[in-house]
């Protein structure tokens, strides 16, 4: 048995408190953890009950150290409890740190998957495949993520990715509708939209394009088409590739038989 002899506020932490038995330093104790036992000076402790201050105040400073973390902005319980454990806080202190900090509500896995999928909504226009990895590298767990995106609709998916396509539009001027398509579809999965929203976007869109912009298209492409088969073949076989080159990138076919019609005669 030992007895509280002495207890002296921290110069450089006036939150924690050093405590003295029988006149010797024995250990410092966070302000909560002197209120919660009830330290005062002439006390008697026993080791049973050093130890456990001990452990409990380990669990305030991992909780202090966990509410600072949560300062700066809001984290998953996966973030908090690797940021703990990376501070070399043992498991069973960590578990209990990350419990009393969830008690407070300081840690709240539904309110952060609500304001990550609004986040990334907002500022990203993502689709639901691509944030629910970004739930998961947050160590949210698959049924909240599937009630969090339940809430993400289909007319509000594709309203986004409409918005994601109109932009790729406007700076594609100088490619084919088919091509302006084609890099739509692959940004919007990229983007984590399902096919059936890219389909309702695609059909969504109408593109076209006059005399004068086929004609402008052919300038760019279709002399560089024309300039990589030229050399190597001849006639007929040099007329096929041209065809089949300007086609699949989404050229009319009498568009491209004006073009070879021209070339040939410049020849």
């Amino acid at each position: 048995m030992r007895m509280i002899t002495k207890i002296a506020r921290q110069k450089n932490n006036p939150e924690r408190y050093n405590i003295y038995l029988n006149e010797e330093y024995a250990f410092p104790v966070d302000e909560a953890i002197l209120i919660q036992f009830g330290l005062t000076k002439g006390k008697v402790l026993d080791e049973f009950e050093i130890q456990e201050i001990a452990y409990e105040d380990e669990i305030r400073k991992a909780f202090n150290k966990g509410l600072n973390f949560l300062s700066y902005q809001m984290r998953s319980e996966h973030e908090v409890k690797k940021k703990l454990l990376a501070l070399e806080f043992g498991e069973a202190v960590v578990l209990e740190a990350i419990q009393k900090l969830k008690t407070y509500g300081f840690i709240n896995d539904e309110n952060y998957s609500k304001a990550l999928l609004d986040t990334k909504k907002a500022t990203m226009k993502k689709g639901p495949r691509a944030i629910r990895q970004d739930l998961i590298k947050k160590g949210i767990d698959k049924n909240l993520q599937d009630e969090v995106l339940a809430t993400y609709s289909f007319e509000e998916q594709l309203n986004l990715a409409s918005q994601l396509a109109d932009k790729i539009v406007r700076s594609e001027n100088k490619k084919t509708p088919t091509q302006v398509k084609a890099k739509i579809q692959d940004y919007l999965l990229r983007k984590g939209y399902a096919f059936s929203i890219v389909e309702e976007v695609l059909n969504q869109i109408e593109l076209g394009q006059d005399e004068d912009n086929w004609q402008q298209l052919l300038d760019v492409q279709g002399e560089k088409v024309w300039k990589k088969y030229v050399s190597k073949y001849t006639g007929y076989e040099l007329k096929m590739k041209i065809k089949q080159a300007l086609y699949q990138k989404g050229f009319p076919i009498e568009v491209i038989d004006r073009f070879i019609e021209e070339k040939e005669n410049e020849e």
